[in-house]
């Protein structure tokens, strides 16, 4: 094969999986909600099965669930009759894959399930199948065509059971509101979690690099610190050396605006009271989520007296990985 010619087919392999999974997304309807509803309200696990391509598929499917707040197990179909099925629970919901529904191993499985009485939610090319017959919903994931000259290499169908499999997992983190700490507890490892791990302590300025200020200071001399400082805020301290306010930049614009010139005014005149701050055993992924709620890119990191002992900047979250 020449070079285009080659090219012409990895676009061709591209271009109808992307078709396939576009398909899925025009066919979603009450089934998939019907399905999603199922494994919100599992009292159990998640025990997704598949033989051959379709098993590797579920083994994805069941890690991605796993690792997002769903307890998931794959189940392979071959051995679940040779005793590993004793890890299914009356309480456990099914997710079974067979692009034909008719997989003799799945068929085999199917008795198990309903003595169990569990839910069966069936990932299929068929829905008028065996498997589609007998499940609880089914997600229809056929495909139009399969990738490459021989039409029946799975190629297309894998990857929109996949899709589906993914689309499941973030609905299912969504509904049950799973956050980037709770992300963390699954991926304390890695460069996904590495950025996670870190807390404010980590990560804030302490010192002499804090831009700290009086009261009593007027307006240029603070714009005077915070240009020294280059944090773009400055934390203002009361007679206590408590956090009284905070002089950002967006402070000094407001302030120009008004006054049209550099104003000879005190600084509490000016500055934003009871500003965000944040504790230093707070994660840092918290103090990036606070800047980007209220759009600033510095926090003042506080005791539990309000004594202002640190500064954490957006870039030192960035850098991190923290994201």
């Amino acid at each position: 094969m020449t070079l285009n010619k080659i090219l012409e087919t990895a676009g061709q392999v591209l271009d109808i999986e992307a078709n396939e999974i576009l398909r899925l997304k025009r066919n979603l309807n009450e089934d998939f909600e019907r399905a999603l509803d199922i494994l919100l309200n599992c009292k159990g696990r998640v025990i997704v099965t598949g033989m051959g391509k379709s098993g590797l598929i579920g083994k994805k499917i069941a890690a991605t669930m796993s690792s997002t707040g769903t307890p998931s197990y794959f189940l392979h179909p071959a051995e679940s009759t040779h005793g590993d099925s004793g890890i299914i629970t009356r309480q456990d919901v099914i997710i079974a894959i067979s692009n034909s529904g008719e997989t003799q191993e799945l068929m085999n499985l199917l008795p198990l399930i309903k003595r169990f009485g569990c839910q069966m939610i069936a990932m299929t090319g068929n829905p008028d199948s065996t498997l589609g017959k007998t499940s609880d919903v089914v997600l229809d994931i056929s495909v139009e065509k399969e990738a490459g000259s021989l039409g029946n290499v799975p190629t297309a169908s894998t990857t929109a059971t996949l899709a589906m499999g993914d689309t499941l997992a973030v609905c299912l983190m969504e509904e049950k509101g799973f956050t980037k700490e709770d992300f963390l507890l699954f991926h304390p490892s890695g460069k996904l979690g590495k950025g996670l791990t870190y807390k404010v302590k980590d990560l804030m300025l302490t010192d002499d690099r804090l831009p700290l200020v009086g009261e009593d200071m007027i307006f240029t001399d603070v714009v005077e610190k915070i240009s020294e400082y280059k944090l773009g805020m400055a934390m203002i301290l009361d007679d206590s050396g408590k956090l009284a306010g905070v002089l950002t930049d967006g402070d000094i614009r407001r302030t120009l605006l008004k006054y049209q010139s550099t104003p000879p005014v005190n600084i509490t005149e000016v500055m934003t009271k009871n500003p965000k701050t944040i504790g230093k055993d707070e994660y840092a992924a918290s103090a990036l989520n606070l800047m980007e709620k209220y759009s600033i890119t510095a926090l003042a990191v506080v005791d539990e007296n309000n004594y202002p002992v640190g500064v954490i900047h957006v870039h030192d979250l960035l850098r991190a990985g923290v994201a």
